[in-house]
């Protein structure tokens, strides 16, 4: 009987707590099975192969792992979670066998690989907890597509939810085997319906031909992926003997059938390719031998890729490190371009001088003392960008998905519902040089600086002067996150777990000082926030001092709507003065750098107007310019003046035309149409405000800078008309409550979060 089999070996490495909530047993569940549901086909495990022994003797692991013929999955061992951070290691290898839909090879349907996690509390007797393991908390599903089902070598990270993030490090190892070749597969009971279609006599020559065509392309990416995996980590592997014609080509050659249409010339120059090696896709060459040799090719052929699967099997377990990580590194190479469906780019040129309005600029001087370049916007930039990002949304259906890779279906699962990320790149211009604005003359007298450092003390002083002055000392990387208004220090925790998954070596601070106090003046907040920065700095450089010597730090912060006036305000204090040098990424989710002065949301505006009458909270009056009759003494007029932006190496500014809480140019620091016909004081102001800013991100000519600004499209049709979307807080809330589009541009721009 002729059979194929689709083998599929997924190797769970380690199972990593990111950001459980619960304390807890779990258990991880895999299933696969065909897309087309008709089919009734589903995946079988046929091996299980334990790479590393566990440890038993841990209070972590109880039980061992678990086939259920019921529904023929497979289970792990129960592993117990107690804190973040927590690793688990299972290192094993299951293999599910998969049979082809009706014999078809190359099949036309994708498989749908699952992933279960399941839970129970912590029980008092630990008897109990396979049997208590039967409720399924998260579900994480991947498409391996019908092209890969020949063969695949892939990572793939299992993160399930927001509500239970982890990550579970797996590779997926798919190849298509002559079933007969497994001596094994009669131990293990697979799906009753699978072969039952699969009548005796139904293999006619052209499904003896597809088979052919589909052993040997399965056969040749095998090879290729050996081989490139031994390039990649420098490990030899002698397949030699494998690719060699001596195999099967013999046999073929003596075949009578084959040397008279040799001899005819009937097949002329098809039956060999270059080197050789008899070509086994040419049709014309196929079409000529008879089903008895047609099916002793396939047997040749499927014993060459048995042998082949056996050694990368072996060489899989004996290298099981280095393949891991090249396969976890071209999976993080691949990011950009896999979820470039979802993301344009653009760049645009920092303007070189001054932005314009049709206010009086003789007060102005642009570059070389130039006269400022009038510049009236037409158009809303807010209107055109949704446009667009709308647009690029209603194409993602007629775009053609990569058919190769496997699929996350939290993204492809329904990809027109995806936020929709524009990416603007800003290349630099050069910094403008103004008398008693420019950079070079806001330099810290060293007089200054020697007073600064001697108020940190004598430790932290020797500490921060050491820095930089050993090559091989520990990089110390840190990460502020600060909530916005009436926030949570938890609200960006989904970021800062995409943080740690770039680099799980960062330090995280998620900001405590201003909970449940963000309707206090921005200074207060401000001076809070930058002592619990330093305090924290100071902890971890004194437990790097404690285990080696530091070389580097890299200050990073984030912040979410008016956390991002927040954490500015901290960097204006004395005590962050010696750390302003060390400022590295800044990512600014939806920031009102730029106040209300331009707000164009209506009853957005009506809601700040009764909370500041109502209750008179300051920072209101600070975000809208209420705060001081004259606008030059408001606080963010000043604070525009302060050089908050200019150490950072790296600023990203993340925007949404949907938020309504937050103006559209006030998160992007950039012009507005209100104002570029403005006369007024207002648009004198705003306009100072805006070239301050701009000239803080402006880098000087021998640094290098990375300023970007992202649109971030939502889809929220889900949610109806109601109020959170007609006032734009439901973008604004989105931010917090996915991660999707913190995915697409960090992984898309890792070295900026490393």
């Amino acid at each position: 009987m002729l059979e194929a089999v689709h083998e599929i070996g997924i190797y769970i490495h380690r199972f990593h707590n990111l950001d459980l909530f619960k304390q807890g047993w779990y258990q991880i569940k895999i299933t696969m099975k065909w897309e087309n549901e008709d089919c009734g086909s589903v995946g079988t495990p046929a091996r299980v192969a334990q790479y590393a022994a566990p440890d038993l003797g841990s209070d972590d692991v109880y039980g061992i792992w678990r086939i259920d013929d019921r529904d023929h999955s497979f289970s792990t061992q129960p592993f117990r979670i107690r804190y973040a951070k927590q690793d688990i290691l299972l290192s094993m290898m299951v293999s599910f066998n998969l049979s082809p839909i009706n014999l078809e090879v190359p099949s036309a349907s994708a498989v749908i690989l699952k992933f279960e996690l399941l839970y129970t509390p912590v029980l008092d007797s630990r008897s109990n907890i396979q049997d208590s393991l039967n409720k399924t908390a998260s579900v994480h599903e991947f498409r391996l597509p019908p092209k890969s089902l020949l063969g695949l070598h892939a990572y793939c990270p299992v993160h399930f939810d927001s509500y239970h993030s982890v990550l579970v490090d797996i590779t997926v190892h798919v190849s298509l085997l002559k079933s007969a070749a497994y001596s094994f597969s009669e131990k293990v009971p697979s799906d009753p319906t699978a072969n039952g279609n699969d009548v005796g006599g139904e293999h006619d020559k052209s499904k003896q031909v597809m088979l052919v065509h589909a052993l040997s392309s399965a056969s040749d990416i095998l090879k290729e992926e050996l081989l490139k995996l031994s390039q990649a980590i420098n490990q030899p592997i002698d397949i030699k003997e494998i690719t060699s014609n001596e195999l099967f080509g013999a046999a073929l050659r003596s075949d009578p059938e084959v040397a008279d249409a040799e001899v005819s010339n009937e097949l002329p120059n098809v039956s060999e390719n270059p080197i050789g090696e008899v070509d086994f896709r040419n049709n014309v060459f196929l079409n000529m031998l008879s089903e008895d040799k047609l099916l002793k090719l396939i047997d040749l052929i499927g014993n060459q890729m048995f042998y082949l699967w056996s050694i990368f099997l072996n060489f899989h377990r004996a290298n099981i490190t280095k393949i891991l990580e090249f396969l976890c590194n071209q999976w993080a190479v691949d990011r950009k371009s896999e979820w470039s469906i979802w993301m344009v780019y653009t760049k645009v040129e920092m303007p070189h001088q001054y932005i314009s309005s049709l206010v009086d600029g003789s007060s102005y001087q642009g570059l070389h003392g130039r006269s400022p370049v009038m510049r009236k916007l037409t158009g809303d930039p807010a209107q055109t960008a949704a446009m667009r990002a709308g647009l690029h949304r209603r194409s993602i259906a007629q775009m053609m998905m990569n058919n190769q890779f496997i699929q996350d279906m939290h993204i492809f699962g329904d990809p027109s519902r995806i936020p929709v990320v524009l990416v603007e790149q800003v290349v630099n211009a050069p910094l403008r040089s103004v008398s008693g604005n420019s950079y070079f003359n806001q330099l810290l007298d060293q007089k200054d600086t020697n007073s600064l450092f001697d108020e940190l003390g004598s430790d932290t002083t020797k500490a921060l002067s050491e820095v930089n002055t050993h090559p091989n000392g520990h990089v110390l990387k840190i990460v502020v996150f600060v909530h916005g208004f009436q926030g949570h220090h938890l609200d960006l925790r989904l970021i800062r777990n995409q943080w740690l998954l770039i680099d799980p070596k960062v330090e995280f601070l998620m900001s405590e000082a201003n909970e449940d106090k963000t309707s206090a003046d921005f200074r207060e907040m401000g001076h809070r926030l930058a002592q619990e920065v330093v305090s924290f700095v100071k902890k971890k450089m004194d437990k790097v001092s404690r285990s080696g010597v530091l070389r580097l730090i890299k200050l990073n912060f984030v912040g979410h709507s008016i956390g991002n006036l927040i954490l500015r305000t901290a960097l204006t204090d004395s005590i962050m003065e010696p750390y302003l040098k060390y400022l590295h990424t800044y990512l600014s989710v939806s920031g009102p750098h730029l106040g209300y002065l331009y707000s164009s949301n209506s009853i957005f505006n009506g809601g700040l107007w009764v909370l500041k009458k109502l209750k008179g909270t300051q920072c209101l009056h600070q975000l809208t310019f209420t705060d001081d009759p004259d606008l030059q003494n408001t606080f963010l007029y000043k604070l525009s003046k302060h050089k908050t932006l200019e150490n950072f190496r790296n600023i990203i500014l993340l925007s949404s035309p949907q938020d309504g809480y937050v103006p559209y140019h006030s998160a992007r620091i950039e012009m507005c149409p209100a104002s570029s016909g403005d006369n007024s004081k207002k648009g004198k102001v705003f306009l100072e405000m805006l070239n301050e800013c701009l000239d803080q991100i402006r880098a000087r000519s021998f640094e290098h800078r990375v300023f970007m600004r992202c649109d971030v499209n939502f889809d929220i049709s889900l949610q109806g008309k109601n109020l959170n979307t007609i006032i734009g807080r439901a973008a604004h809330i989105e931010f917090l409550e996915t991660d999707i589009f913190a995915r697409f541009i960090m992984w898309s721009f890792p070295d900026l979060f490393r």
